[in-house]
C-alpha cells in the first residue's frame, strides 16, 4: 500500500469522525443512521492513520504532495 492521502484529507476524515461521534453522543442520531455514519467514522479513522485511502486506488487519485 502506497500512502495516497495528504495532510488536509486525513484532517477533514478525522473532523468528519469526531463530528459524528459528537452528533450520537448528544442523541441528534440514532438507529440505522447512527450505526452506518459510525462505521464511517471508523474507517475514516482508520484510512487516515493508515494514509491509504482503497477508493482512490481504482481512479489513481492522489492527495498527497509529490515529495
Amino acid at each position: 500500500m502506497k500512502a495516497n492521502m495528504g495532510t488536509a484529507d486525513k484532517a477533514i476524515r478525522i473532523l468528519l469522525a469526531i463530528t459524528v461521534g459528537i452528533l450520537y453522543y448528544f442523541g441528534v442520531i440514532s438507529g440505522t443512521l447512527a450505526i452506518i455514519l459510525g462505521v464511517l467514522a471508523i474507517i475514516f479513522i482508520a484510512t487516515s492513520f493508515i494514509s491509504f485511502c482503497p477508493l482512490y486506488l481504482p481512479f489513481g487519485i492522489s492527495t498527497r504532495k509529490k515529495s
